[in-house]
């Protein structure tokens, strides 16, 4: 009688699969770093709110309907005019980066749904808004803080500009409204979800309205209460995902 015997030689003698199991069978703690980005986001937001809002020379009376000397005015908030420029376009940078967390977050628990994504549009949608707002800075302040001569008519022009675009948070309603909808099929905590329900149904409402700049203070609000959610009161998420 013949006796056959079979040996099975592995590419990899070293490979310790019980090992390997065990590290896949290990839960990854889920990182809070974009939570925490959009918290930044949300202050410098609100910085950019601010500082927009000390470059007021347009609104004032005297230059209602005659601009005659006022990047003469206008020169002396130059410096408003630089640190505006760099908190609003850090802010968006940082927008970014929540939005790509909070795209990964609910598509993590929702993958077949458009609601990670439409969340993740509207906050990259707002910062390239916030970008634009910014785009005319250089342009402005840096003729105004030398000696260069700058149009009356333009430099008001400017002034209305950085007054209202840099305010139009009105696709971060869309960002709330879409975490609500998260928070409705369980996967969201529910606070974090009526938060989005209120203040991102409400910067969509005033975006439409033609009160759309004071979008940017509810969207701001909006942001800075959903980030810090997401930072300290998701953890049975990050205790969880893989």
């Amino acid at each position: 009688m013949t006796t056959s015997v079979t040996t099975t030689n592995p590419v990899r003698s070293d490979r310790n699969d019980t090992v390997d199991s065990q590290h896949a069978a290990e839960p990854r703690t889920a990182s809070r770093r974009w939570a925490f980005a959009g918290t930044g986001a949300a202050v410098l937001g609100i910085a950019t709110i601010a500082t927009s809002s000390m470059v007021d020379t347009v609104y004032q009376k005297q230059y209602e309907s005659n601009v005659d000397g006022f990047a003469a005015d206008l020169h002396h908030k130059t410096g408003i005019l630089f640190a505006f420029h760099s908190i609003t376009v850090l802010g968006a940078l940082l927008m970014v980066v929540f939005a790509a967390g909070l795209h990964r977050r609910l598509k993590a628990v929702l993958p077949d749904s458009l609601i990670p994504t439409i969340a993740g549009a509207g906050l990259v949608g707002t910062a390239v808004v916030s970008i634009m707002g910014s785009g005319l800075d250089t342009e402005f302040m840096m003729p105004l803080a030398g000696d260069a001569d700058v149009q009356d008519s333009s430099a008001a022009m400017y002034n209305h500009w950085i007054g209202t675009i840099p305010w139009l948070w009105t696709l971060v309603g869309l960002a709330g409204l879409s975490v609500y909808a998260a928070a409705r099929r369980g996967v969201v905590a529910r606070w974090i979800g009526r938060v989005g329900l209120v203040l991102g149904g409400l910067t969509v409402l005033l975006g439409i309205s033609p009160l759309e700049y004071m979008s940017g203070v509810v969207g701001a609000l909006w942001l800075l209460a959903t980030s810090l959610g997401f930072a300290f009161g998701d953890r049975r998420f990050r205790g969880t995902a893989r």
